[in-house]
């Protein structure tokens, strides 16, 4: 890789043209529209009003490909993606409430979200019943029903991690090379909704520990690597984040308030939220900080 290239007014140092490059190996999985956009989540290439700079970013890795630099997926014909938000306009029938022992919603399953049909109704869960409504996401990123039996109890969405959060990356304790190198190897629960019928104490942070168990196995699976350390951000004026701590997550600090693109807020002046972490090896520290 050079030491810099200025794109589009935009110069990149080796670091982030590497992570780049790490980026369009480690998801060759995904589509080039999604490498560019999760490529401009990481490192925040964004225009004034928040929105991505994808269209600049594809441009630049089409570069990059071209001189033998990186190696991108052939494009895929998707025939669109149709509309980013859905219509939940009309109404719909919710299930009778659950209320009864943890112990009684056992054994949990955690199912991927497949076909067009599981993959609607899951956004349309989300959009209607969790605070920051349902985006599709770009990039890598898994999604899950946790189900007992064949009731539905909870939705699940984990994505590529933040690019910087300072409290995160000083308990990691990397440098900046560090964190460019190994960013992958972390994972972000992005949305966990309990679908609000469900009223059962406990059953939260059964459904963390079953998560911290199986979407490793998973993530490695979809990805080609295993990843050493989950995070999540918790809004303290609506949750305590007391379901995280039951499942012995880790509290490290609070965000800075700027936000963490669209996949959590939009842009700069949202409320703070604390960050949260979970160790998925007793070494993930070190792991993290090799060169």
């Amino acid at each position: 890789m050079p030491e810099s290239l200025t794109f589009c007014g935009r110069t990149f140092d080796a670091g982030e043209l590497e992570l780049m490059r790490q980026t369009a190996r480690d998801f060759s999985a995904l589509g080039v529209t999604e490498i560019a956009r999760t490529v401009c989540e990481l490192l925040e290439w964004t225009r004034p009003n928040g929105g991505l700079k994808n269209h600049e970013c594809r441009q630049l890795l089409e570069r990059l490909q071209a001189e033998g630099l990186l190696r991108l997926p052939a494009v895929r014909n998707l025939g669109g993606r149709g509309p980013r938000r859905m219509d939940i306009s009309g109404t719909r029938s919710e299930p009778a409430p659950l209320t009864c022992a943890a112990s009684e919603c056992e054994p949990l399953e955690l199912a991927l979200v497949e076909g067009q049909a599981e993959s609607r109704r899951w956004r349309e869960q989300l959009e209607r019943h969790h605070y920051l409504g349902c985006r599709v996401p770009f990039g890598a990123h898994l999604r899950y029903w946790v189900r007992h039996g064949e009731r539905d109890l909870a939705c699940l969405l984990w994505t590529s991690p933040a690019w910087k959060m300072q409290a995160r990356d000083a308990w990691i304790g990397w440098n900046d090379a560090q964190r460019r190198r190994n960013l992958q190897a972390i994972i972000n629960n992005g949305r966990f909704l309990m679908l609000p019928w469900v009223h059962v104490k406990g059953l939260a942070s059964k459904i963390l520990a079953l998560s911290a168990h199986q979407v490793p196995q998973d993530w490695a699976s979809h990805y080609g690597h295993r990843p050493l350390l989950l995070e999540t951000l918790v809004d303290t004026s609506r949750f305590r984040g007391t379901c995280y701590r039951a499942a012995n997550w880790i509290h490290v600090g609070q965000t800075t308030g700027r936000g963490r693109m669209d996949r959590e807020h939009a842009a700069h002046g949202q409320a703070v939220k604390d960050i949260y972490i979970y160790p998925l090896a007793c070494d993930a520290r070190q792991q993290l900080c090799t060169d």
